[in-house]
């Protein structure tokens, strides 16, 4: 049965058995001590108490013969007040005798040598009575019978003082009696508790310990280990050791996984977006070409020059939408160069000049000092805050206050770095899709590309920086770039 129990239940039946047999232990202990203590209570308060009383009768016995003997003597009747004091202390320690009695045997013999000290009273009182009348002779031959009745009547405080001394005898048999089963208790539990505590060293260090051990030496010692002074200690570093090793692949999984996912979608947009400029930009570029010849051989009344221009401005959107599907799937490589940030935010500002007004949008720059130099692209980088500023733009119908901020700082993972806060006065972003603003295609327009954001986040990533979003509804929102400057 013990093979068929698993290493949990082995342990805690050792255990159990263990905690019993200590538990056992004490109880025994605390009703030994009780039942001693009690027996000691008992032999104390009656038997010593009783037997000490019948050695007193007994003496107090023997002083009244004394004093009848003395009287005989010499007749003189001090001897007769002794008597008569003793006398009055027998019959006192009769009647404690008499309440100390606890058994009907002692009863019984109390009560006999009460009768009988009466029948050696009676015969004394006479002999006493004919030596004060001067008859000594038949006084004389009275005392014998007086001392035949004073020798039943010690016969019986000497049994009542026996029978004292037997049933203190007895409690202390019985006291031993109990110690030696106590004794014997112990020297047959004790070897007990000892192989029950060898079974748990055995299982501990056969079952637990040394499985533990080879598994610790068998994984390899930890960074900095030298030694395994302890095997759970090690073993417990190791497995954590793993764990962590454990998440990082994990999570570089999942980072691989979207990745991937992010990669496969990007080459599906790549050939859709080759595709849609190889059949599509070729005819628009046709139509832009016989437009403005149109418009400069036609004389078009005024109605007909608005709709040409309208048509025309449809054919622009068209081919804005093109270039980013194919910026998106083509983007160019950087061409850097020594700029500061601080003039790709004046030539922004200079190229959407014209739509700022048109939307009535009121331009806020904040710059303490010029930006140090970068090395950066300026036009991607020029496109990137075109785009904040045309999503602006869109974002304050009927106008609002557009603020831009520059200045330096430092970033726990780009160090120090350059900053500038694009931040309008809009309708702002739900925070629930603050996460998907910058993934290609996700667009909160109805004629939105989903493509502006992601270009500019992918330009500054390409230019080891990242592009952070601040925003709360009908509060507006803050697009923050952070550019690292380069190393010293």
């Amino acid at each position: 049965m013990w093979q068929y129990l698993s290493l949990r239940s082995r342990i805690i039946m050792v255990l159990a058995a263990l905690m019993l047999t200590t538990l056992a232990g004490g109880l025994v202990t605390i009703w030994h001590n009780r039942a001693m203590d009690s027996l000691i209570s008992a032999l104390v308060d009656k038997n010593v108490a009783s037997f000490q009383a019948a050695e007193a009768l007994e003496s107090a016995l023997l002083m009244q013969k004394g004093f009848t003997t003395y009287y005989f003597l010499d007749g003189n009747p001090d001897w007769l007040e002794q008597l008569h004091h003793y006398h009055n202390a027998f019959l006192d320690l009769l009647a404690k005798a008499r309440k100390s009695a606890y058994t009907k045997p002692m009863g019984e013999i109390i009560n006999q040598i009460a009768s009988q000290y009466q029948h050696y009273r009676d015969a004394q009182d006479q002999v006493i009575k004919l030596y004060q009348k001067g008859k000594r002779k038949e006084g004389a031959k009275l005392h014998w019978e007086a001392r035949r009745q004073f020798a039943i009547l010690y016969d019986f405080c000497e049994r009542y003082k026996l029978m004292h001394e037997y049933a203190i005898d007895r409690a202390r048999t019985e006291s031993q009696t109990r110690a030696r089963f106590i004794t014997t208790l112990a020297m047959v539990v004790m070897p007990g508790v000892a192989i029950l505590g060898l079974l748990l060293a055995y299982i501990l260090i056969k079952q637990i310990l040394q499985p533990i051990r080879r598994l610790a030496q068998e994984s390899g010692p930890p960074p900095g280990d030298a030694s395994l002074p302890d095997e759970v200690k090690a073993l417990s570093r190791r497995v954590y050791s793993l764990i962590e090793n454990v998440d990082q692949a994990q999570s570089e999984l999942e980072r691989s996984q979207e990745h991937l996912a992010q990669a496969e979608k990007w080459a599906l947009v790549g050939k859709l977006a080759a595709g849609a400029a190889h059949s599509i930009r070729n005819p628009l570029t046709s139509v832009k070409m016989r437009l403005w010849s149109m418009n400069r051989s036609l004389d078009l009344t005024v109605p007909q020059r608005e709709d040409l221009e309208a048509i025309s401005e449809e054919i622009r959107h068209i081919d804005s939408i093109v270039s980013n599907f194919l910026q998106f799937s083509r983007p160019q490589k950087l061409q850097r160069e020594k700029i500061s940030p601080s003039a790709v935010v004046d030539q922004a500002l200079k190229l959407m000049q014209n739509r700022l007004q048109l939307y009535g949008v009121r331009v806020k720059l904040e710059r303490l000092a010029v930006l140090p130099e970068i090395m950066a692209d300026p036009e991607q980088l020029r496109e990137v805050l075109v785009n904040l500023m045309v999503n602006a733009c869109e974002a304050m119908v009927g106008g609002g206050e557009l603020t831009i901020q520059e200045g330096e700082g430092e970033d726990e993972a780009l160090g120090r770095v350059a900053i500038l806060k694009v931040t309008d006065t809009g309708s702002g972003i739900a925070a629930a899709i603050h996460e998907q603003v910058f993934q290609p295609f996700f667009s909160t327009k109805e004629e939105g590309t989903g493509l502006g954001l992601s270009i500019a986040n992918r330009i500054v990533k390409d230019h080891g920086g990242r592009l952070a979003l601040q925003s709360q509804e009908g509060r507006g929102t803050t697009f923050t770039i952070f550019l690292p400057f380069p190393e010293e």
